[in-house]
């Protein structure tokens, strides 16, 4: 199925993130990504489905969160290669420049992917979710140098204002020696 749009809601407790999930998919009707505990001690729930079930599924699981709540998002026209970067089930045939940015946050670093891959020619590799990162997140991306500047540009410009960036980084040309542990 092709999603138009995905919503996610990052939460401190897995007991609410739990609760968080049965409200969002019972309010609406959506199809439920992602419900899974990440580190340190973190849940997040993803949906996806038309626009405006996503919207009130989202607003629905914020309500129930309250002040366990750490990020979320509803991305309206989410890039369709943003799905297969979170399952991890990407093929890269080649790394050219490499673009990383790293969040303290998996909402930030999803909004971070889609944005970058809207912005330039690039081809996402990952979107990694918190797990076995102490709780932060990052997105890896490939293509020609300036691309992956201006991918990184644009998605530093979509999470900047949350203050959750912890780094990031352009790799003009990685060495061969490091594909095998991207791809």
């Amino acid at each position: 199925m092709e999603y138009r749009a995905i919503g996610l809601l990052e939460l401190n407790s897995v007991a609410r993130g739990i609760e968080c999930g049965d409200a969002m998919v019972k309010a609406s009707e959506v199809e439920l990504i992602m419900a899974r505990s990440t580190c340190p001690g973190k849940y997040l729930v993803m949906i996806a489905g038309d626009v405006g079930s996503v919207q009130n599924s989202v607003k629905v699981g914020r309500e129930v969160a309250g002040e366990f709540l750490v990020d979320r998002f509803v991305i309206p026209n989410v890039h369709p290669s943003v799905f297969p970067a979170l399952a991890c089930s990407t093929s890269v045939p080649q790394i050219n420049a490499l673009g990383v940015i790293e969040t303290y946050s998996v909402a930030s670093s999803i909004i971070a992917a889609d944005g970058a891959v809207k912005a330039a020619d690039i081809s996402l590799i990952e979107v990694r979710c918190a797990t076995g990162l102490a709780g932060k997140s990052y997105v890896s991306f490939t293509g020609d140098v300036g691309s992956v500047r201006s991918a990184v540009d644009a998605a530093l410009a979509l999470i900047q204002e949350e203050g959750i960036i912890q780094c990031y980084a352009v790799i003009p040309s990685l060495a061969r020696e490091l594909h095998s542990s991207l791809a």
